[in-house]
């Protein structure tokens, strides 16, 4: 069941604006991280306090038709906003290309997580810094998959 509701915006303006973008154009425009040509995914959740629809743009990390969705906030001590949604409803929206589709997230630990970091590694270089940053969490891992 798709996720409705008022949508917020990020505050953060390039991501607004990359998430209205990407949608906007059925993942046509707007689906790489910044200019680094490395691409993204749109992830749609409810906000756990607000009930307001939240999008956010997150590496493209795919393996067998499930996502990784990686809590790095660039290595900052606390974990990114979106964080707390997933933890408090694993209903999400994943749109890669034209069309979302629903998903269940899960918070994967132990050999899992360390796969599915690997992957995300391999895709975007610069989760291992962000790890070497984050001294005092381990940067979560979901798995985002689709459901009927």
């Amino acid at each position: 069941m798709p996720i409705t509701g008022d949508y917020e915006p990020s505050t953060w303006q390039w991501v607004a604006d990359q998430a209205a973008e990407y949608e906007a154009s059925g993942g046509t425009r707007a689906n790489t991280l910044r200019d680094t040509g490395i691409p993204i995914i749109v992830m749609t959740t409810l906000g756990h306090k607000s009930g307001k629809v939240r999008k956010v743009p997150l590496m493209r990390v795919e393996h067998e038709g499930s996502y990784a969705l990686v809590a790095s906030k660039g290595g900052a001590p606390e974990h990114p906003g979106w964080y707390h949604n997933v933890m408090a409803d694993s209903k999400v929206m994943i749109q890669d290309g034209p069309q979302p589709f629903d998903a269940a997230a899960r918070l994967v630990t132990g050999e899992e997580r360390q796969a599915w970091w690997d992957r995300a590694v391999a895709v975007f270089a610069p989760y291992a810094e962000y790890e070497e940053k984050a001294v005092d969490r381990e940067i979560p891992v979901f798995i985002a998959s689709p459901v009927d």
